[in-house]
Parts: structure tokens; C-alpha cells; sequence
């Protein structure tokens, strides 16, 4: 009797728990679910904006012409570059920051509010202005740097092939890594004290407390943030296209830039879907990799 009145109160536990989450559930269905398989629906079937009547089945023809087309390559290589970069970026720069405003400094709480400064402006104003600061006529980047002799004229940062993509990251890694400031001040505060306390004591060094106890105590929080920063970079829309629009001359055109042309300037709902499945794909595969070296890593070292 016991044992049936405990399975009885589990099953009621269940089915209240799945009650209370059914509005989210059918809420991330119509946001996410359904969308998303409309998505992978188009990329098999030719479907246009402007001539409904070219329909139909294609098969793998909208993902063998994404795949074919000249530019794909090079936008592949500039989400790469835009996202390791940015990643890379936000990181080392939260963790100097992040480790600067722990320390028992005078007025930190002013550094710790004016710091999440750049992460809640939004977008398309962080954007422009930095546009308007970069300019090279009237911007203050260019005439800061020429005044102090960094640089001997004005650079159209935003309008070379060379820089374009770059100042487009540091711009992005200027705006997110308060972010990851916030998250990282809130995983050393985690830290318990003593553990710094004896390792000064054993004779540690500042490079080694940062290595032995800093980075462990760190570890989960870190691989949060990164994993979470590869999938938001490497979709990123809106920070590329406000200030440069892919340009100039494709040199910091992303993946995501391309799938708005295909769909918005070229009217191609097939080859967009197709190309949104691919970065799919591939984000899904990075993400594989990871469990499965750390599964065959931890099968060598048993049978070793």
C-alpha cells in the first residue's frame, strides 16, 4: 500500500510539473519548433517572394548551388575569423576585468556599474556610433590616433578590405564582453577564499594561483560562456550589417549576411533555408566533437 500511494504521488508530481510547463512548452513550439522545421522543409523545395508559382521538390539542389556558389568559401572563412576573434577577445579581455574588479580596490562598485555600460546599449546605437567614431573624416578614432602619432592619416576603418572585418570584431568584442564580466565576477566570488589564502601560504605565485585554483574554480562558468558566445557570434546579423552591410566587396560578409541575401535581396527562400541547415549542421557537428574527444580521451586513459 505504501509503495503504491508513493508511485500514485510521483505520478500526480509529473503530471502537475508538466501542467505548470505546458503554456512554455507550447509557447517554444510555435517560437522555435515550428519554424525551424519549416526551415528545413524550404531548403528542400524551390520557393521564391516574388513568383509563387515556382514550386516544388528539389532535393539537394538549393544545398549543391549554396555550396557552388563563389562566395560561399569566403564567408565562411570570415564567420570563422569573426567568431574565434570575438570569442577570443571577449574572453582574455573578461578575464582581466573580471579578476580586476574582485580585487578590494576603492570605488569598484562604480567600475562594477559602469562596466555592463556597453552591453545594454542596444545594438543598432552601439553601431552607429561607433560608425560615426570611426569615419574618416570627422570621426574621434582617426583624429585621436593621428594626434598622438599611432597613425600618420586618417584609415577608413570601416571601408577597407583589409580592416573592415576586424574593426567590425572589435566593435563587437567592445559591446559583449561586459557580459561575460558579469558572469565571470560571479564565478570567482563562488571561489572559496581559503583556497587562495593556502596556496599563497604554500608559496604560490600570481600566475600560479591563477592557473591552479582561478581557472579550475572558473572551468564551468568559462565553458558556459564560450559555448553560449560561438553560437550567438557565429549567427550574429545585426552588429556586421548596421556597419558595413557585408562590405566592402564581401571582405566582412558572414554566413548569416548571406542567407538575408539570398532571402531578402534575392528573393530565394530555398537556397536560404538550405544555407541556415548547413550552419546548422555545422554548429551541430563543432559541438559533437567536443563529448566525443573528451569520451575517447577518457577510453585511452582506461585502457592505458
Amino acid at each position: 500500500m505504501g509503495y503504491l500511494r508513493k508511485l500514485k504521488g510521483e505520478t500526480a508530481n509529473r503530471i502537475s510539473s508538466l501542467v505548470y510547463m505546458g503554456p512554455a512548452i507550447i509557447f517554444m513550439i510555435f517560437l522555435i519548433g515550428i519554424p525551424f522545421i519549416q526551415v528545413i522543409w524550404d531548403s528542400f523545395h524551390t520557393k521564391s517572394l516574388t513568383n509563387p508559382t515556382l514550386k516544388g521538390f528539389a532535393g539537394l539542389e538549393n544545398f549543391k548551388q549554396v555550396l557552388s556558389d563563389p562566395l560561399f568559401m569566403n564567408n565562411l572563412k570570415n564567420t570563422v575569423v569573426w567568431t574565434v576573434l570575438s570569442v577570443l577577445g571577449e574572453l582574455i579581455l573578461g578575464l582581466i576585468v573580471g579578476i580586476a574588479l574582485n580585487q578590494r580596490i576603492k570605488g569598484r562598485v562604480v567600475f562594477r556599474s559602469l562596466i555592463i555600460v556597453p552591453w545594454i546599449v542596444p545594438i543598432a546605437v552601439a553601431g552607429l556610433t561607433w560608425t560615426w567614431m570611426l569615419n574618416p573624416d570627422y570621426g574621434i578614432v582617426n583624429y585621436l590616433l593621428v594626434k598622438t602619432g599611432l597613425i600618420d592619416h586618417s584609415v577608413y576603418w570601416l571601408g577597407k578590405t583589409t580592416t573592415s572585418l576586424l574593426a567590425v570584431t572589435f566593435i563587437n568584442i567592445w559591446r559583449t564582453f561586459p557580459y561575460w564580466v558579469i558572469s565571470i565576477l560571479a564565478g570567482l566570488q563562488s571561489i572559496p577564499e581559503d583556497l587562495n589564502e593556502a596556496s599563497v601560504i604554500d608559496g604560490a605565485n600570481i600566475f600560479q594561483r591563477f592557473c591552479h585554483v582561478t581557472l579550475p574554480g572558473l572551468k564551468n562558468v568559462l565553458t558556459t560562456l564560450i559555448f553560449m558566445h560561438i553560437i550567438w557570434t557565429s549567427v550574429n546579423f545585426d552588429f556586421i550589417w548596421i556597419t558595413t552591410e557585408g562590405g566592402p566587396n564581401y571582405s566582412s560578409e558572414t554566413l548569416p549576411i548571406m542567407i538575408y541575401r539570398f532571402a531578402m535581396k534575392n528573393y530565394d527562400i530555398g537556397k536560404s533555408s538550405a544555407l541556415s541547415v548547413i550552419i546548422i549542421a555545422i554548429l551541430l557537428l563543432l559541438f559533437a566533437i567536443v563529448p566525443l574527444a573528451k569520451f575517447a580521451t577518457r577510453k585511452i586513459k582506461e585502457v592505458a
